[in-house]
């Protein structure tokens, strides 16, 4: 056990680096940051590790570890107590298109869950409905072609949602982007058939993000450049990438990652049901899909989700060689952070939540710490 207040020693990764010092807990915060610490500065409990890192914030959680994000309370109860282990401190459950009904029912689910230990659910991203019938992915295409207007008064209208994807080519799209932004939630532009014109002015009217870029979107074409090209090139969007190899080529990954910075690049796993299970069947908004434990596949073998974890994206960036340590701890945790608008979330700095991960020599994780308190230990 540690006491309320500690100290946590190694490589402090923030702001894309990594240098030598101590983190100093105390209260639930991070009391001050310390570099060159003398006899008599830290407290009686000092944990050391090879980087301490801010806890990671997946904007795209659709499920994991046998359950999904849905109108079920115990749902969100698992993965609370189940993320941790994967460095998540703070997530979006998220949920893709659905019928009108299952909304409320979902909103209701999480409201019954509230007071959970562990990984902190700070609202939901609601991916869909209103998203292009030409860029379906493995949502239900019914969903989509019925979705009424009126579903913006729930999204705009409950402190329950914080990020909404959205198609700003479909009929009213610029106006629903205004509503939501005007409401206080983050919307980004996914599944979208957009011509490049069409996604800058669904920037325009106050998108900030782009869904999982390169997947499910209009691709780059030297004379028809289409919305990846447009998330790219684009300093106001934040690109969320999923880096698991599967979705994204590494090629294309480091192409991003030169084009945006790891400042413009969050890294999501979009992580569904059968993340951190067996190989098998797992649902995913009312669908079977087939998990080989590589991929996440519907029957006709479009790709469902992923089975990635955001310990395992950060390793990926590193060992593919496309970013370092501290840039990948970057895109997991300062850049989505910012999406969000957290000032004390994201970043290893005095005043700071004391969300905490703390990796080995292999960015495989050891301890998890949320406001102050140990969330997961590897080995218990």
């Amino acid at each position: 056990m540690i006491g309320p207040r500690f100290a946590v020693r190694g490589q402090l990764a923030d702001a894309g680096s990594l240098a030598g010092g101590v983190v100093i807990v105390e209260g639930g915060r991070i009391a001050e940051l310390l570099f060159d610490p003398h006899d008599g500065d830290l407290p009686e409990t000092v944990i050391d590790t090879h980087i301490v890192a801010p806890g990671f914030i997946d904007l795209q959680v659709n499920g994991g570890f046998g359950v999904e994000a849905d109108d079920n309370p115990e749902s969100y109860r698992v993965l609370a107590a189940r993320l941790p282990e994967t460095g998540v401190t703070a997530y979006l459950p998220t949920v893709i298109s659905s019928p009108p009904e299952f909304y409320s029912r979902v909103m209701g689910a999480f409201n019954a869950a509230a007071g959970r230990r562990g990984a902190e659910a700070l609202g939901f991203h609601f991916e869909g409905p209103f998203l292009s019938p030409q860029q379906t992915g493995a949502h239900p295409a019914e969903a989509i072609l019925s979705a009424p207007d009126a579903l913006m008064t729930i999204f705009s209208g409950s402190s329950a949602v914080r990020l909404v994807t959205l198609a700003p080519e479909r009929m009213g799209g610029s106006d629903r982007i205004r509503t939501l932004r005007q409401a206080g939630v983050v919307v980004s532009l996914g599944h979208t058939d957009a011509t490049y014109e069409e996604f800058v002015k669904g920037v325009n009217a106050g998108a900030t993000m782009s869904t999982h870029l390169y997947n499910a979107m209009s691709g780059l074409h030297h004379r028809t450049p289409g919305a990846a090209s447009a998330a790219l090139l684009d300093g106001r969007v934040v690109a969320g990438l999923i880096a698991d190899g599967v979705h994204v080529h590494r090629a294309a990954v480091a192409i991003a990652l030169r084009m945006k910075g790891p400042e413009g690049i969050a890294l999501v796993t979009d992580m569904m049901s059968a993340a951190g299970m067996p190989p098998g069947t797992y649902p995913l908004g009312g669908r079977d899909v087939i998990s080989d434990g590589v991929a996440a596949r519907l029957p006709d073998g479009a790709l469902a989700g992923s089975l990635l974890t955001m310990d395992q994206a950060i390793r990926n960036l590193v060992r593919w060689d496309i970013a370092s340590a501290g840039q990948a701890v970057q895109m997991a945790t300062q850049t989505p952070a910012g999406v969000l608008g957290l000032t004390d979330r994201g970043r290893l700095a005095a005043g700071a939540v004391a969300d905490l991960v703390l990796l080995d020599e292999q960015l495989e994780v050891e301890t998890t710490v949320i406001r102050g308190g140990v969330a997961f230990r590897r080995g218990g």
